[in-house]
């Protein structure tokens, strides 16, 4: 599978956002890069997909078709709230430095970095073709059913200073072979940042997910991390210390951006904000 540069821009149409559970750089050119086989990328030392978290009924999910006829449907909307992805960002400049090699799994036609950043080049996965093509920040992407083929990325090991995946855990079906991936391809010292919080497409989410608690949650992620094995032990960040006009910052992008802080603030009330979490460590 071959990496594709982030350079078509089509219109789709808009459809909703995530629910919560009711129980609970521009400028710069674009470049083909050719994938290695599966074989080949799954090779070497890293390519072990560690010790199994999860019962087979836990990785059950209530809707059980094809996650891609699910995702065939771009949907060019914010699933998180202004105050979130405000949040998220203020990480994301305090953790990557300048000039990382970033990987964003999960990825739509947004990645939250921070505008003002360059980094080496920002490489995309996820679901849908049309959002990751629309995504500004993406220098290339792929598309890739991690519940069908969750190990053999068409990337080298140690290649990337920063692994990313925000809302997008919960609906991993073999998330210990993803996260042992994600420490093959990050290189010593590489940061891995998972961020959520407690909305998701609920019938697609995975049972241990969505009949857990948030802190539940995050334990369970840790727990994730420390069977793929090599990484530091796991920090949870509960909340991140905005600059002035932070939050305000986030939602000022463009006219879709603006209208829903608009209706976020309109219908929440100020009190019904998404709660942050994200789990972060490093690789050995």
């Amino acid at each position: 599978m071959a990496l594709t540069p982030a350079s078509h821009r089509a219109p789709c149409p808009i459809t909703g956002p995530l629910a919560r559970p009711s129980a609970n750089a521009a400028g710069r050119p674009r470049q083909r890069v050719v994938a290695r086989s599966q074989a080949a990328a799954s090779g070497g030392s890293g390519g072990s997909s560690g010790r199994l978290v999860l019962e087979p009924q836990q990785r059950s999910k209530l809707d059980q078709r094809s996650d891609s006829d699910f995702y065939s449907m771009p949907r060019f909307v914010h699933h998180l709230d202004a105050n979130f992805r405000a949040q998220l960002t203020q990480l994301y400049h305090e953790r990557i430095p300048e000039g990382a090699a970033v990987l964003d799994l999960c990825s739509s036609w947004v990645s939250h970095l921070p505008n003002e950043r360059r980094y080496a080049r920002v490489v995309g996965q996820g679901m849908n073709a049309a959002e990751l093509a629309r995504n500004p920040r993406l220098d290339e992407w792929f598309v890739r059913d991690l519940n069908k083929e969750p190990s053999g990325w068409a990337a080298a090991d140690g290649s990337f200073d920063a692994v990313l995946c925000v809302a997008g855990l919960q609906y991993l079906q073999q998330p210990e072979a993803v996260l042992a991936e994600v420490r093959r391809v990050l290189k010593p010292g590489g940061i891995v940042i998972i961020a959520f919080s407690n909305r998701m497409f609920y019938d697609k989410a995975i049972a241990a997910w969505r009949d857990n608690s948030d802190w539940g949650r995050c334990s369970l992620v840790k727990t994730y991390l420390a069977a793929a094995g090599g990484f530091s032990e796991a920090e949870v960040v509960k909340r991140v210390e905005l600059p002035p006009g932070g939050a305000a910052a986030a939602a000022a992008g463009g006219p879709l951006e603006r209208l829903q802080a608009w209706a976020e603030q309109l219908l929440g009330g100020g009190g019904g904000r998404d709660p942050f979490y994200a789990v972060v460590a490093r690789k050995l």
